[in-house]
């Protein structure tokens, strides 16, 4: 079994970035219960504006994408900007609706059968909301999302500080990521082995 990070920042590599952090921390805790992780940091890539699978002249999402349909859990870690999931991870939603139109050899949607979990991190408020868009949009293109899928880390407002500064992770991320991890996994199961219907 495999998972696939999505890691959203707008930091380039080598650049500290707290999604990169938390995804990282996640990609651990899948590896404990035997699924193999891979982090791709979007940024890096000449991911092109677009809603095709592949937008042509070097663009780089076709072996992201490739990436996403080798994973059995995906996870779009993005940081808070705003108040808002990044730039990063809205163009991911956006070249993920390529997907919609997308089938499998039966006729079901190319993502059913994968489950699909976020991360969000930042030093001011937004992580509920930015979870939840993400959980309706990447729902809409065919994942499954797990009981408590989502994860996060709010700095308190109005001060510095990233999650990526903190001497440990706060027993309560700590206890969210593994729950994430475990529903994440055994959802996975299932549906590996009792496949959505064709009809």
């Amino acid at each position: 079994m495999r998972a696939l990070a999505l890691v959203c920042t707008l930091k380039p590599s080598p650049a500290k970035s707290s999604s990169d952090l938390i995804a990282g921390q996640l990609l651990e805790l899948f590896d404990r219960q035997g699924v193999t992780g891979e982090t791709v940091r979007v940024v890096d890539h000449d991911v092109r504006p677009g809603v095709e699978a592949d937008m042509g002249d070097g663009d780089a999402w076709p072996g992201i994408r490739r990436k996403i349909h080798e994973a059995d859990i995906v996870l779009v870690a993005t940081p808070t900007w705003m108040g808002h999931m990044s730039s990063v991870a809205q163009r991911v939603l956006e070249r993920l609706d390529a997907e919609l139109s997308e089938m499998d050899g039966e006729g079901r949607p190319a993502m059913f059968g994968k489950v699909a979990v976020a991360a969000a991190v930042g030093n001011e408020d937004g992580a509920h909301k930015i979870i939840a868009d993400l959980f309706q949009a990447l729902n809409d293109i065919g994942f499954s999302i797990p009981a408590q899928g989502g994860t996060y880390w709010n700095g308190e407002a109005m001060r510095g500080g990233d999650y990526n500064d903190l001497d440990e992770t706060p027993e309560a991320v700590a206890s969210a990521n593994a729950t994430l991890v475990r529903n994440a996994v055994h959802l996975a199961r299932l549906l590996e082995s009792a496949q959505y219907p064709a009809s």
